[in-house]
């Protein structure tokens, strides 16, 4: 079967090669460039908790060695500090639940790596990869789609025609992948201006990550940015006004000392400047993520930066979301229902986001007003702003998608869990079909459904005893059943769920449906639902059980081995 195109070789489109070859899809990864990143340390990317999890999954070792988790975020008001919280440096405060349920867990601690970094790590992966090809210099002119596949054509010292079972466009803001579709991409241009810097020094909070509002020195910005990068090298944001003048570097060097004596009682400690630039950030969202074969992920579906939420982080989640679908239709045939769930959840998640920034920006940034006056507000604009930068609220929370094409319909034998349906699980500790535990999150990304069962106690016994025990047989008599690939877990215990619940979860980690016991009809259609039902109405009749039965015939898969 012919691969996967992936046009953009920017981190989306190399995350996507990776989290395809986990599955066993073929891509080819078509880049217009030469295949090196420019190093640039202002240009640095924030990676919620789970997204530089996922990047981990697929290879990528540069997030450990070149990028940063912070461990405190530090708000300041004038002169005054009006915030302070350690962030978990785990994957957000996992543990805590089972021992003290009352108290609040720390927000998890987000990622901090210049993006040529990221970018360069994921290339390194894919090195290692056989299932990728990773093609230099070669620029997207022609689209050409027919029933059974796609056709690409690209210009460059190597013009050629490339065949593929889809393509996706991840090339980026001006996507010509987009504008081969004629897909609109309304929305607003420069919502917020930053200058930004990346310089060495020391500062008073290693560690930490600052958010300043209303400095006192004169001269200074509404809001300025610090955030630790490895080996003493800070990212300092300063927000411009929307049509102010040119970012001098002689004004920039004014900020960076001015900015520095403020935050060091009045004495500009030594630095060295490494990178300077200007960030602007548009909002924008295409209206359509999907024409037949041709998908869209990570700029060319969307832009959003402003006010703490993160861009990129957005476009690996179109990656978690996009990598399972595919390559389900790439093994299996997948359903129309399938790939379309991949704009209605995506769209509708990044469209909710870039809704809350768009209503949040004239209170933030409205300059006065009632508002300015009334107790609280203030207090509340920087709980909403810390939010966004700290992953958690409407600007900044991993989203849920609980409308779902994919929902699975309600059932009596369902019961409610800490995690809402559609939402993604907590990263509990599980047993493993080899008898090793591991976090949850480390099944993710397989391409398989995952069957939680939460069992009290097994923890004690030897695993030979209670795999053939209990309801350990029944429900791996249904698994094997189900319309898709499915791995049975185990867990001492989960967030709300009472002993013996079996939660269905997807591949890319959201929650299907928590049953109340082994339920093996219940499970069955939740999965199906989940994998978007059969590819064709006649593999529907082949799959369908007999009345009273629960097992069904499970295609084989077709690997990329076999091409």
């Amino acid at each position: 079967m012919d691969p996967v195109i992936i046009v953009g070789a920017g981190p989306v489109g190399l995350a996507l090669s990776l989290a395809l070859a986990a599955q066993g899809v073929p891509s080819v990864v078509l880049d217009e460039g030469a295949g090196k990143e420019e190093a640039r340390p202002a240009r640095s990317v924030v990676l919620r908790a789970d997204m530089a999890a996922m990047v981990e999954r697929l290879g990528c070792t540069t997030l450990r060695d070149e990028g940063v988790r912070w461990i405190g975020w530090r708000g300041m008001r004038r002169r005054q500090e009006v915030r302070r919280f350690t962030l978990d440096l785990g994957l957000g405060g996992t543990e805590e639940w089972s021992e003290d349920p009352d108290a609040p867990a720390s927000p998890a601690s987000p990622l901090h790596i210049p993006q040529h970094a990221l970018a360069r790590g994921l290339r390194d992966a894919i090195s290692r990869q056989k299932l990728i090809r990773l093609v230099t210099e070669s620029r997207l002119d022609t689209i050409e789609q027919d029933r059974d596949g796609i056709v690409a054509h690209t210009r460059g010292p190597a013009g050629t025609w490339w065949r593929g079972s889809h393509l996706v466009g991840c090339d980026g803001a001006r996507s010509t992948v987009r504008k081969l579709l004629g897909i609109r991409f309304p929305g607003r241009t420069a919502v917020e201006r930053h200058a930004v810097a990346a310089l060495r020094t020391e500062l008073p909070w290693p560690g930490e990550a600052l958010l300043h509002r209303q400095p006192p020195w004169r001269g200074a910005a509404e809001e300025i940015t610090a955030r630790p990068l490895p080996d003493g090298v800070w990212r300092i944001d300063w927000l411009l006004p929307p049509r102010g003048d040119l970012v001098t570097p002689d004004a920039l060097v004014a900020r960076i000392r001015e900015t520095l004596a403020g935050w060091c009682e009045g004495v500009t400690p030594p630095y060295e400047l490494i990178d300077t630039g200007v960030h602007t950030v548009h909002h924008r969202l295409a209206r359509r993520w999907r024409v037949d074969r041709v998908l869209l992920a990570g700029d060319a579906a969307h832009l959003l930066g402003a006010v703490g939420t993160q861009g990129l982080d957005e476009g690996l989640r179109d990656v978690d979301n996009l990598a399972w679908k595919l390559a389900h239709a790439w093994h299996h045939g997948g359903s129309e229902r399938l790939l379309d769930s991949y704009q209605s959840e995506r769209r509708t998640a990044v469209a909710t986001r870039l809704r809350a920034a768009d209503q949040s920006l004239p209170v933030l940034r409205g300059g006065g007003g009632l508002r300015t006056y009334l107790p609280g507000a203030t207090r509340g604009h920087d709980a909403l702003l810390t939010d966004g930068h700290v992953g958690r609220g409407p600007l900044g929370a991993p989203p849920a998608y609980p409308h779902s094409p994919l929902a699975s319909p309600y059932t009596e034998g369902q019961t409610p869990v800490g995690t809402p349906a559609g939402a993604p699980v907590e990263d509990v500790r599980v047993t493993a079909p080899d008898g090793t535990t591991v976090r949850l999150r480390d099944r993710l990304g397989q391409g398989r459904l995952l069957v939680l069962l939460v069992a009290p106690g097994t923890g004690v016994w030897d695993r030979r005893h209670w795999r053939s025990a209990g309801v350990m047989p029944r429900l791996e008599e249904a698994v094997e059943a189900l319309p898709a690939k499915a791995e049975v877990l185990v867990t001492e215990a989960y967030p709300g769920a009472p002993a013996h619940a079996v939660l269905l979860v997807r591949p890319d980690g959201h929650l299907v449906a928590a049953f109340s016991g082994v339920r093996p009809e219940e499970l069955y259609a939740a999965a199906d639902a989940a994998r978007g039902g059969p590819a064709t109405e006649e593999a529907a009749a082949e799959e369908a059980p007999s009345e009273g039965a629960v097992e069904v015939s499970v295609s084989s898969d077709r690997t990329a081995d076999t091409h």
